[in-house]
Formats: C-alpha cells, structure tokens, sequence
C-alpha cells in the first residue's frame, strides 16, 4: 500500500499519530488505496480521544509528493476512449474528499512538506493545520505539462494569492521554494530539513491537556529560528508587479502570448516559467483561466465539486492522456496536443469541461 501508520506515546496518556507516504520510488504518488488508506485512518484518530495531533509525512529525501498516480489513471482513460473510467471517478471523489477531511479535520494536521510538494501534495500540504516547508522545498501545481489543470483545492488556494500571482503560477506551472510559500501563504513554518526529528520530540513531550496551542507555537518559533540562517531567498513577490501588468489582460488567450514572450527574458525565473508554458498544453490555459473565475466567490466544497466534474471531462479528452504519454510513459517530451493553438480552441470544447459527468446527485454533495 506504499503507506505507514505509527502511533507514539506522548505525555499523560496523550498519543501523536504519525501518517507516512512510503513510495519514494514514486516521489510518493498518491494510489486510489493509499488515498483510502489515509482516509480510514484520520477518521479512526479523529474518533480516539487519546490522538493529540497528526504528523503527516513523506519518506525518501526528494519529495513529501509529487502528486497523484497519474499513470494509473491514464492506461485506463486509454483503455476506454472518450468514457469516463470507474477509476477516475473513484480516484478523483476520493482524493478530493481527503483534501477537504484536512481542511476540516477535528485534530492539528502537521505536514512536513519537503522537497518536492507537486499537484496531489499540494493539495494534501493546503489542508493540514499547520504547514511546514524546508529550504529544499519545491511547490507547484505542474499540470500544464501534462495536459490537465491544477486541481485538488487550487481554485480556492490560488485565489488567495496576491495579485495575478495564483494565475500566473497555475499557467505555467513554477515552482516556488520554502521562503515564497511562507510569504505567499502557501505555508506556515519553514524548517530545516534535518529538524523532524526535533519536532517529533518535542510533539510527544508537550503537555496537550494544558494550553497546548501555545505551546505548540512556541515548538515551532523555536525550531523556526534555529532555521533562519537557511532561509533561501524568495523569489516571487518582488515580481508581482511586473507579473501584475503582464496579466492584465481580458482573456486566457492573451494571458498565453503575454507570458510566451518572456521565455528570452533575462530574469532566469520568468523565462522559464515562460518556456513551462510555451511547451505546455493550450488547453489548460482555457481551463485555469475559467476555473480560478468561477472558484473567486466558491466556498472549499463549491470549489472541489467544480474541479470534480473538471477532472472526470479531462479523462474523457485526449489531452490529458497525451500530456501523461510524453512527459511520463515515453518521456519523449514531444506531447502531440488535439489542440495545439491556444488562440483555436473552441468554446465548446472548455464549456464541456465544466459539464456534470455523473449521473444523479453529485458524488461530494455531503461536503
């Protein structure tokens, strides 16, 4: 199953359930059973009175998670062409209802977001409690590159970001590091890498019957400045004004060659996210654009029902497919898109995308 439940042995009786992804092969794919597995278990911990907090963790040293297991997905989707596959309809509702059981859950979520925090990580990073990053850390929502969008809550995390930046980082992908999630309100805390363990004790020595909040912030404003001499520099909010102004503009379309036109700028940063984009899929530019409008005034559950039906149209469409094919099974990173134009998609096709693909009353409707 590629995951591990430990439960250790705090002060007065109190117990710290530890959550580990245990596929670092995978950079800790999130599968449909350890999606499910996760589930069961916070639901058993949130029921025992004994469970202090959740430390939710990846192992390997590259990522926390580089998000879902997308491969899977895919040899399904092109098993049965223009369907929706059972799988994704059981993956997606599930994976979404995790996200959200954080967002929502009854005990402190503590998760360690090292290195790489991508698509299905970030959503499982946005819904803990309390969110810590390293000065490896790398997030980002990549899904341009394979055809997809960002999904698993962005509509509502990137919304919150300053400015045009949400946009900016779901169009093109780019990675942010420890500092720019702290300064972005992608994160809460950033430690050192080598500092878990220094938290893990200091979790089961806290007294959690007595002003455990408190002291749990002061745990971490411990560790916390410990680690500011690793602090990396951020990178991304000095260059909100100038992405401000490059994106100020009425439409996907325009938001695609703006950005296309910096892939020769001498800021390292933006010409890479520029060329992120320009080898990336034009349909996801039509998608983001609309589902970061529609999500601005949506609650958490609104926004995760939309990106369901999102998510179960893109399996329907070739992009995702081929997206996945190039980057990630043949890794020729020559993806052939159905749509290849940004400027050429029709209407119909982005309006589909956001059609019901179930049948009856909404899989999430109890959110």
């Amino acid at each position: 199953m590629n995951l591990s439940f430990e439960e250790l042995l705090g002060a007065n009786g109190a117990r710290i359930g530890i959550a580990s992804l245990d596929a670092p092969r995978s950079l800790n794919a999130l599968s449909l059973p350890m999606i499910e597995a996760l589930l069961d278990r916070l639901d058993a911990w949130e029921q025992d009175p004994r469970i202090a907090c959740v430390l939710l963790r990846g192992n390997g040293p590259k990522a926390f998670c580089a998000g879902g297991d997308v491969r899977s997905l895919v040899e399904a989707c092109r098993a049965r062409p223009g369907e929706v596959p059972a799988l994704a309809a059981r993956f997606f509702a599930a994976e979404y209802r995790l996200d959200y059981r954080l967002h929502t859950y009854g005990r402190p979520v503590i998760c360690w977001g090292h290195g790489y925090v991508l698509g299905g990580g970030m959503g499982l990073l946005q819904g803990a409690s309390i969110r810590i990053v390293t000065p490896g850390s790398r997030l980002a929502m990549p899904e341009v590159s394979i055809g997809l969008y960002p999904d698993v809550g962005a509509g509502w995390f990137y919304n919150r970001l300053p400015g045009k930046l949400g946009l900016f980082l779901a169009l093109t992908g780019a990675q942010v590091n420890g500092s720019d999630a702290v300064a972005l309100g992608l994160a809460d805390r950033l430690l050192r890498d080598d500092q878990q363990d220094a938290l893990i004790d200091g979790l089961v020595q806290l007294n959690w019957q007595e002003d455990s909040e408190l002291q749990l912030i002061s745990l971490l404003r411990a560790l916390e400045h410990e680690a500011e001499p690793d602090r990396p520099e951020p990178r991304w909010l000095a260059r909100r004004p100038a992405i401000d102004a490059l994106l100020d503009v009425p439409g996907p379309v325009q938001a695609w060659k703006a950005i296309a036109r910096w892939q020769d700028h001498p800021d390292p940063d933006l010409a890479q996210a520029a060329r992120n984009l320009a080898t990336g899929c034009p349909l996801t530019a039509h998608l983001a654009w609309h589902q970061l409008r529609k999500a601005r005034r949506l609650s958490l559950a609104q926004v995760l029902r939309m990106e369901y039906g999102l998510s179960l149209n893109c399996c329907r469409h070739p992009e995702f497919s081929e997206g996945v094919r190039a980057r990630l099974v043949d890794k020729d990173n020559t993806p052939h898109w159905h749509w290849p134009d940004v400027a050429a998609i029709p209407e119909a096709v982005v309006r589909a995308h956001f059609s019901q693909a179930w049948d009856g009353e909404h899989p999430l409707a109890d959110l």
